[in-house]
């Protein structure tokens, strides 16, 4: 019962007959949407991305018999129009469901070249593929965009696709050790819009050592992106390289062992063997005469100290003989353990200040340790060259004084080693140095950032960078940029400046705190640097941003090559009067006016004047610069430490020595603060750490603060403890020699490397064996080493370029855990072992895309840019349509709801006639009733059934007369009524022109009643 009360109330009885007529709307919308929906999509206007959703547009037959069958109480034409305003919405709302796309047709192509610079290519091949591209771009036509992606082991963006291609020369910094055609498809791909034609040109020699070119192909053809290929051929005769130079696992002091060198070769041939050791040529020279294949050579060796010695073997052949230098030279290494020292690294920069590590250096020896001495240009560059120390000392020396990998050098002897590392303060340690967001600054307990120091002022420092054109130019402008950025303390503000093609001048970002430094990095990538006419724009442009400033110090650095217009000597008197520096750096200029120019800036403005020869110089120069904001982390005050957390390293100490300054840090979480300065009454609760340590790794890192000479430790210095003092730092902070079980070796072979680890302990046990590789670009894996026989651990590691890898393996059984270390250098990459081009490949990949393969005629650009196919594309215009659902949703509920009275609104265009009108019905109403009060007191008592109905017909007769009254200004000639007298009645002095609304509402009440009671 209850399903078909139901039914009645969705699809209810019709009150009147249906008849076809009745159908006409239904089906003349059915029509029209249908004509309309096909016709957007057949005319390319829109396509809509679910048509099955069309099926619901059925709800119109329900929506349709709702509306005649049901009762709304509406006249015929508001039913109708509301019926429309129903469909119209389901319409829309069926449109929406079928995801509605607006299509653009567009004749433009978009292609990305793709050019290969991996080291198998030769610089010779480079320039050719180059040059064909600016060859077809100069011929493509106006309105088609051009692209330029470089590529090895990893994909840069030298130029996005657009119609201008300003080519000047190479700026991205790729690594070429290898060739990854993958990710070079997968970034063209996704530069090229999705509304052009897109095509990439692939430009190289086929090889490919990393990545899987299949797993890119089948998306792009799904992309309809075709891949036209062009084929860079070479084939060598002619090569011979060194395979492997294997060394002793385990040798003694004394003894003599033999290094075997593996010589390869096409064909047979001669020449000579050299084998050096750490640089010094071992022996003499061997000639010897080879054979085609493999060749095994054994050159006799004598180890009679113990430390870390690095062999290298090289082959050296005729002129002719040999294509590939790069492949004659193999590495590797034997370290000797022996008696662990530490080691002192000096500021190179102030080699006459001697006392800074002297006094230091004395006290290690007298505490019975051995000392070495080296300034920070002769520091080693790989963590296994410092495998001989106990612990590594930087006294006063900056970091610009090393390259970054000297630093990760560091940074890894700690971690994996266990190698012990103090900072010792000064002027140029710590955040004065530019150890701020380092490796360094990870391995310290202190960090660099102080921005709770309310006392210490604010620096803001501008960068402008002007297009370099030298090879990898934006890219060192950006590299240096970021490591400027890195020496700022956070509170510090940084704002970069860049020439744009399109833009101008600009603000890459204003400035702000450096310590947001994760959110400039992007914008400093992806910055396009381009050829600044004049300095005069973007000084001051800069120039207002520093004014604005509160910072206490402000400084600009430029870098350019001197093209720029000077700027006015108005502007330069803008800086000297807010005190504003400019330091200038010139890299590569065209000429010495243009040098004389930059340095009159700087000179003027009280800046610095650089003139590097070499773009390596650039990252020392600006970091340089910008520690001139860092000074004011110096404190140059007398304090006496305090003892923070007791130490082993103060033990028999009673008193702590004044100390004359310092430099500000903040200890870091779960660090041991040993010694600080006394708290400051403006910085309440704030420590200065002086003397701190953690554990970081396998190493203890400390970071003392103050110094330990005679200039701001004076009263340290000709202290009677100093000397115990020092012995027990180092004694806290030195590696600590344990008696491990477990011995390393590996060996490599074409692309992978093994590593086994053997088991010495004297219980035998199943250990479970996991390594750490650490290897070059920084990257990491670790692998578990499966078991291979008794006692024996071994697994397999692809590599990852060229350079030296370090090895940690840890044995865990138990409460047992054994450490070892290793490790093995590469020293070649392995696209020197590619004697060939193989143009295979290449045209595997145009293939399967819909490519060509383009020859390097002069038709080659009609080939690119003349296979036209006009690009359809869509995009979403959901909004579109819903703006339009929501406009209608109001218009449906008036239709419905709102009774518009069309007298009034006719009276809203005929003002003074209307007025005049509604006054004398007005008149006439109240006269009326006046006359019927006047009327009623006249009589007396109760008037009589006849007489009060004789007034209700007089009064329904007036009403009715004054209904049916003509338009002013008009006459009517009417029948009389045969229900009438046959002389009518005059009509009432109070009569009205016009019908009210409620009569009207009363009558057609009245007249819809009468109907229903017929129906029945």
């Amino acid at each position: 019962m209850k399903i078909k009360e139901l039914y009645r109330q969705l699809v209810p009885r019709p009150r009147t007959p249906v008849t076809w007529m009745r159908a006409v709307p239904l089906i003349s919308f059915l029509v029209l949407y249908a004509a309309l929906c096909i016709g957007l999509e057949q005319s390319g206007v829109l396509l809509f991305a679910r048509p099955w959703a069309f099926a619901l547009i059925l709800f119109s037959v329900w929506v349709w018999w709702l509306s005649i069958a049901g009762y709304g109480g509406l006249s015929k034409g508001r039913a109708l129009a509301a019926l429309i305003s129903r469909l119209l919405m389901l319409g829309l709302f069926v449109m929406l469901i079928a995801e509605p796309r607006s299509v653009r047709v567009r004749d433009v192509v978009s292609v990305v070249y793709a050019v290969d610079l991996s080291d198998s290519i030769g610089e010779t091949s480079v320039d050719t593929a180059l040059q064909f591209v600016i060859d077809t771009v100069n011929k493509k036509p106006q309105t088609d965009e051009a692209g330029l992606v470089v590529f090895g082991r990893n994909s840069a963006v030298e130029l996005p696709p657009r119609v201008s291609f300003p080519y000047e020369a190479l700026n991205s910094r790729i690594d070429r050790d290898a060739t990854n055609l993958q990710q070079t498809l997968s970034l063209a791909a996704a530069m090229l819009p999705e509304e052009n034609r897109g095509r990439i040109v692939l430009i190289s020699d086929g090889t490919e050592t990393e990545g899987s070119i299949s797993q890119v192909l089948s998306e792009l053809k799904s992309r309809d992106i075709a891949v036209d290929v062009l084929p860079l051929h070479y084939e060598y005769d002619n090569e011979v390289w060194l395979e492997n130079l294997e060394l002793p696992r385990f040798v003694k002091l004394g003894e003599n062992y033999e290094a075997a060198i593996v010589l390869s070769s096409l064909k047979p041939g001669k020449g000579q063997l050299v084998l050096r050791e750490n640089g010094q040529v071992v022996g003499t020279p061997i000639e010897v005469a080879f054979k085609a294949g493999k060749n095994r050579y054994v050159i006799p060796i004598e180890l009679k100290s113990p430390g870390y010695y690095e062999y290298s073997a090289t082959i050296e052949t005729e002129t002719g003989e040999d294509h590939l230098l790069e492949n004659n030279t193999v590495l590797n290494y034997i370290y000797v353990e022996g008696e662990g020292k530490v080691l002192i690294v000096t500021n190179p920069d102030s080699p006459g200040n001697e006392a800074d590590w002297l006094s230091l250096e004395k006290a290690i020896r007298d505490g019975e340790r051995n000392v070495e001495t080296i300034s920070a240009y002769e520091f080693p560059s790989d963590s296994l060259s410092l495998m001989p120390y106990d612990a590594i000392v930087f006294v006063n020396v900056p970091a610009d004084a090393f390259n970054v990998i000297q630093l990760k050098a560091v940074h890894d002897a700690v971690f994996n080693q266990g190698i012990g590392f103090m900072m010792v303060g000064g002027e140029n340690s710590f955040g004065p140095g530019g150890y701020h967001r380092t490796v360094i600054e990870d391995a310290l307990p202190v960090t660099m950032d102080i921005t709770k120091k309310k006392i210490l002022p604010k620096g803001a420092l501008a960068i402008i960078l002007h297009t370099c054109e030298f090879p990898e130019g934006n890219t060192w402008g950006k590299r240096i940029t970021k490591q400027a950025i890195k020496v700022l303390g956070a509170q510090d503000e940084v704002g970069v400046l860049v020439y744009d093609y399109m833009e101008g001048e600009k603000w890459l970002f204003k400035l702000m705190p450096a310590g947001d430094y994760e959110k400039m990095v992007p914008k400093i990538n992806g910055a396009q640097i381009g050829d600044m006419p004049s300095f005069a724009n973007t000084m001051q442009l800069g120039l207002n941003g520093l004014i604005k400033s509160d910072a206490s110090t402000k400084h600009m650095i430029i870098i350019s090559d001197g093209d720029p217009q000077p700027p006015t000597p108005q502007l330069i008197g803008q800086f000297i009067k807010n005190n504003v520096s400019v330091s200038m750096v010139a890299i590569f200029p065209h000429g010495g006016e243009d040098i004389s120019k930059m340095n009159d800036i700087a000179a003027v403005t009280k800046g610095k004047y650089y003139f590097p020869t070499d773009p390596n110089q650039l990252p020392s120069i600006f970091i340089k610069e910008a520690k001139t904001l860092k000074r004011s982390m110096i404190q140059n005050e007398t304090i006496t430490p305090e003892v923070g957390m007791i130490s082993p390293v103060l033990k028999g100490i009673p008193t702590i020595p004044k100390l004359r300054g310092y430099v500000l840090t903040t200890i870091k979480p779960r660090a041991e603060g040993v010694l600080n300065a006394p708290e400051k009454e403006e910085a309440e609760g704030e420590i200065d750490p002086i003397l701190s340590f953690w554990r970081y790794g396998l190493g203890t890192t400390a970071a003392f603060t103050s110094d330990l000479s005679p200039n701001w430790g004076a009263d340290w210095v000709n202290w009677d403890h100093y000397q115990a003092f020092i012995k027990q730092l180092m004694i806290k902070i030195s590696r600590v020699e344990k008696q491990d079980h477990l011995k390393m070796w590996s060996h490599t072979a074409g692309n992978k490397a093994t590593i086994m680890v053997e088991d010495f302990h004297p219980e035998e046990s199943f250990l479970n064996v996991a390594a750490r590789i650490s290897g070059p670009h920084d990257r990491q894996e670790t692998v578990v080493l499966k078991q291979v026989s008794p006692r024996r651990y071994q697994a397999t590691v692809p590599l990852w370029g060229k350079g030296r890898y370090q090895v940690m393996a840890v044995g865990k059984s138990g409460d047992r855990e054994d450490h070892a270390n290793g490790g093995f250098i590469v020293s070649y990459s392995p696209e020197f072992l590619r004697f060939r081009s193989n143009p295979i490949v290449l045209d595997q990949i145009a293939e399967r895309t819909g490519g060509q393969r383009l020859p390097m005629e002069e038709n080659a650009s009609e080939i690119i840019y003349g296979r036209r196919d006009p690009k359809m594309s869509s995009n979403p215009i959901f909004d579109w349509f819903l703006i339009a659902l929501v406009i209608l949703v109001p218009l449906d509920v008036g239709i419905r709801r709102i009774q518009l009275d069309w007298y009034v609104i006719k009276g809203w265009f005929r003002f003074r006639k209307d007025d005049q009108s509604s006054t004398a019905t007005m008149g006439a109403l109240l006269q009326r009733k006046q006359d019927i009060t006047e009327e009623m007191d006249s009589r007396k008592g109760q008037p009589d059934q006849q007489t009060q109905q004789s007034t209700i017909a007089k009064l329904q007769e007036q009403r009715e007369q004054t209904t049916r009254r003509p338009e002013s200004g008009k006459t009517e000639t009417r029948p009389p009524d045969s229900k009438t007298t046959d002389k009518p009645e005059p009509p009432a002095s109070g009569s009205q022109d016009n019908q009210t609304t409620t009569g009207r509402l009363l009558d057609l009440k009245r007249r819809r009643n009468t109907d229903d009671d017929k129906d029945k």
